[in-house]
Parts: C-alpha cells; structure tokens; sequence
C-alpha cells in the first residue's frame, strides 16, 4: 500500500513560481512511476506530468511543457513538481498519483493506482 500527502500549494501572481512536494509512504515507492495531475472547477481532471520509477524519463503536458519540471528522490520517498512562469490557467487542485511497482510511466488517469488528497494552487492576474 502506498499513501501519498502533497503540500506547497497555495496563491501566487501570474508570472510566478511554486514547488509541489509529494510525500510517500510504503516501500516501493523506488519502484513506481509517479504523475501530477490537476482539475480545475469544473472541469475534468488531466495530465500534468510522470517520471519512471528510475527518474531517468519525464514526460509532460503541452501546456506546461517548459514551465513545469518534475523530479523524484527515492531516498527521500518525495516527487516534486517545480512550477515556474505560472498563468491564472494553472489554477486547479494539483494531485499526485503512484502507479504499482516496476510498471512504466503514464499520462493515463486510470493507470495510476494511489492518489494523494489534492493541493491547491491559485494563480491570480
């Protein structure tokens, strides 16, 4: 079983940066690919981004692609997510997801095993 908090939401200008932390519990977490994934009101949760269980491959949405840099340290049981240049399109509730260990990345909801209770990030113009 893994368990997942986040935290380092919160409100920030336009043009600004955030540091998303999620810790984890549970001994394979050094095996398992992680995702941030966000939904903003009303609307359907998405992809934000994954790293393999190594950390050796990213992958990222279109839309924060260049701006958002994802990372894990699986001495530390953490997976961050670096958001820099943010834009009020980037307010939504941000949550991390484990999959099962050994499996690969993805940008799929339903792959993903374990989730995390949500932070919320706020961007304002």
């Amino acid at each position: 079983q893994v368990q997942l908090v986040e935290s380092g939401g919160g409100l920030v200008q336009t043009g600004g940066s955030l540091r998303l932390s999620c810790a984890a519990s549970g001994r394979f977490f050094s095996r398992s690919a992680m995702g941030w994934f966000r939904q903003a009101p009303g609307k359907e949760r998405e992809f934000v981004a994954a790293i393999s269980w190594s950390g050796g491959s990213t992958s990222y949405a279109d839309s924060v692609k260049g701006r958002f840099i994802i990372s894990r340290d699986n001495a530390k049981n953490t997976v961050s997510l670096q958001m820099n240049s943010l834009k009020p399109e980037d307010t939504a509730v941000y949550y991390c997801a484990a999959r099962r260990p050994s499996l690969a990345k993805s940008s799929l909801i339903d792959e993903y095993d374990y989730w995390g209770q949500g932070t919320q990030v706020t961007v304002s113009s």
